[in-house]
């Protein structure tokens, strides 16, 4: 049932005037007792106004559904207003029946008011109980979309809820490794430590301005990455380098903030981080139809794919749940090079979007 006044008045005028119209080609098909049939302007006149009588008694009726229902706990105070109710629109319709029959035309001679009430009550008394039937149909599909709307902000909020507790449990992780990486080389090089704590505090000040967003453009993921990858390019030197294959139009699809730092992190400590020769970390995204492809390659180190299940990697695989679904959205799997590749293929929206960060 609308909520809207001005909706409900329209559904219920549209479905009385369709309701006369079609009263009027049943008249227009029938022959009276002396074979006369009736003409057409007055089969429309007549079945109109009797149909257009109940467009007012109907809003009445729907409004009395909507406060008196019959529900449990309420039959003993619903029923007997609703009876009421029912027996106001048996006289209030007599009413009208009378006033306008002058100008409408439904009885030839002026009817006594006693006959039109009795007529009234016998053709109309089950007809209203059958409208409040319909009327609590529409009251409780109504409170069922209610519930369902409900159900989606509430689902929606807990998988918010979800993903925040998942980023403060990741932030601690980060500036954990972070900090480090920067007091392994505080006593050899000072200034480059100090570079290092400069870029530190500007990765920080970007990824909490989007803290509470569970998505943001991937243009600003990649930014992100791209400070904690110079925070590691100081650290190590000419053993990282870093190679980009990033197609432009994928840089507005939404991700979860700080996606792609583990799978850096872990490419950098379980591979490039343990050789002495330089190694590249390669960071690639596309779009391919309805799915974003992301992906970080090393070349090598010393430990298989499978051994990499570090917090990072179980943090970001239960964001992903929370946001796409169950699913085999990120894979490590061995690649040419002797290293290995971290995939991500999601969805370009996830499942129940929240709002991306602009």
């Amino acid at each position: 049932m609308p909520q809207r006044p001005w909706s409900t008045l329209l559904v219920v005028s549209a479905w009385w005037t369709l309701y006369g119209l079609v009263t009027a080609s049943q008249w227009l098909s029938m022959e009276a007792a002396d074979g006369q049939v009736m003409a057409p302007m007055q089969a429309v006149r007549l079945a109109l106004a009797s149909a257009w009588l109940w467009i007012p008694l109907s809003m009445l009726l729907l409004w009395g559904v909507r406060r008196y229902p019959l529900e449990r706990g309420r039959l003993a105070r619903s029923l007997p207003a609703l009876l009421a109710m029912v027996l106001l629109l048996v006289l209030l319709r007599a009413l009208a029946v009378i006033v306008l029959n002058p100008w409408v035309g439904w009885y030839h001679a002026p009817p006594r008011p006693l006959e039109v009430l009795l007529t009234s009550l016998a053709n109309n008394f089950l007809l209203l109980w059958l409208m409040i039937g319909a009327a609590h149909a529409l009251l409780y599909a109504a409170r069922a979309r209610q519930r369902e709307r409900q159900a989606e902000q509430l689902q929606a909020a807990l998988v918010e809820a979800r993903l925040q507790v998942l980023a403060s449990q990741l932030n601690p992780h980060f500036m954990f490794n972070a900090l480090n990486s920067i007091a392994e080389v505080v006593h050899q090089d000072p200034r480059i430590a100090d570079r290092m704590l400069v870029a530190l505090g500007e990765l920080l000040r970007r990824s909490l301005e989007r803290q509470s967003s569970p998505l943001v453009p991937l243009r600003e993921e990649l930014a992100l990455l791209r400070h904690y990858l110079d925070i590691e390019g100081l650290r190590l030197g000419e053993r990282l380098r870093v190679e980009w294959d990033v197609a432009e139009e994928a840089g507005e699809a939404p991700v979860p903030p700080l996606m792609l730092q583990p799978l850096a992190e872990n490419a950098i400590v379980h591979a490039l981080a343990l050789r002495l020769s330089p190694g590249t970390l390669r960071v690639e995204a596309r779009l391919d139809g309805e799915r974003l492809h992301l992906a970080i390659a090393d070349d090598g180190g010393h430990e298989a794919p499978t051994t990499r299940h570090g917090s990072g990697l179980a943090n970001l695989r239960a964001r992903l749940r929370q946001l796409y679904g169950d699913g085999e959205w990120l894979r490590l799997e061995r690649n040419r090079q002797g290293g290995t590749t971290a995939s991500l293929r999601v969805p370009r929206r996830p499942r129940a979007a929240p709002g991306v960060a602009t």
